[in-house]
């Protein structure tokens, strides 16, 4: 369970030259070796990743035999807008295994991106499950199962489905620890529990290879489609197409995990599961670790506003 001292202020909030708000949460950046370079809080604080999961029930879902193109296998991963771009690629993963979707178990949304839901309101639509950020995990969950001859209705979603099975095992494999409880995540799908330190070995060792071909495609797909992976404005999008090699994926209530190729990683969780803090805190995890962030600092700093107008912003706190 989370305890309150594994915690400790790495943000801080400001408004009209006066400090308003303290975010508190934990941080681990690992050096090229993998040992830890820089920590704020306990790094082996357990927490759900959330979405941050995907990546790895990507590779898991490659090697139980799911193959995609680069841009189909980047949504799979995703947490996307909903943007007809998005659903479009969600629909093509499901043709290409002879389903629909009307197949789709996870939970009905509407997008997160406000134009598309606009449209889809102005069109008479209702919340679906193909709009909902997590259809491209879903969509290739159910290609998975068509590929192995595992069943396809919503029974998908239940922990003991082979496939779930499958995930798990590979989850552990990539985290180098066993998971500590899976809950349910708000799609539907299993939601593992997994250390801090746990979660940025993972994706350490997606990006840098050792995880095998699986983990190579997913690298190369995320990062070859950025914008498939969130959306134009997303600051997981804006951090993988202003900072050449990473490879990052956000997760629900402040998780931010990011890696490169030459073994370092980042991964962070806000305490309280705001996610104002997320995108400044990387930045400053990623400069501590040597990465270069200058071309992207200016396009993820979070304003702070008043009276229509930037009055503030979100700082890091560095240990």
């Amino acid at each position: 369970m989370v305890s309150a001292d594994a915690f400790a202020p790495v943000a801080i909030t400001s408004r009209s030259d006066f400090d308003e708000s303290v975010h508190f949460g934990a941080v681990v950046g690992l050096g090229p070796s993998g040992a830890i370079e820089y920590s704020i809080g306990n790094p082996r604080v357990l927490i759900y990743p959330r979405s941050s999961n995907k990546p790895m029930q990507a590779v898991a879902m490659w090697r139980a035999g799911l193959r995609l193109p680069p841009d189909l296998l980047a949504v799979a991963c995703a947490s996307h807008d909903g943007t007809p771009v998005h659903t479009h690629a969600v629909v093509r993963i499901l043709a290409g295994c002879g389903l629909t979707a009307d197949s789709l178990a996870n939970t009905p949304s509407m997008p997160l991106d406000a134009e598309s839901e606009a449209e889809v309101v102005r069109s008479g639509a209702a919340a679906s499950a193909l709009l909902m950020n997590c259809s491209g995990k879903h969509a290739a969950m159910l290609a998975t199962c068509i590929h192995n001859r595992w069943t396809h209705d919503a029974t998908y979603l239940n922990m003991s489905h082979p496939l779930q099975a499958f995930i798990t095992n590979t989850v552990d494999e990539l985290c180098s620890e066993a998971h500590v409880h899976i809950g349910i995540d708000g799609c539907g799908a299993p939601a593992h529990a997994i250390s801090l330190v746990g979660l940025a070995r993972a994706f350490r060792s997606i990006a840098n290879g050792s995880s095998g071909a699986g983990g190579a495609h997913v690298y190369k797909a995320m990062t070859d489609f950025p914008e498939m992976v969130g959306g134009r404005k997303r600051d997981v999008t804006l951090f993988m197409e202003h900072v050449p090699t990473m490879m990052a994926k956000d997760g629900a209530d402040g998780v931010f995990a990011a890696a490169f190729p030459d073994g370092r990683a980042v991964a962070l969780k806000v305490a309280d599961g705001g996610d104002r803090a997320r995108a400044p805190v990387m930045v400053a995890a990623l400069r501590a670790l040597g990465v270069d962030v200058s071309a992207v600092d200016a396009h993820v700093q979070q304003a702070i506003m008043g009276h229509g107008r930037q009055v503030g912003s979100v700082r890091a706190v560095t240990p």
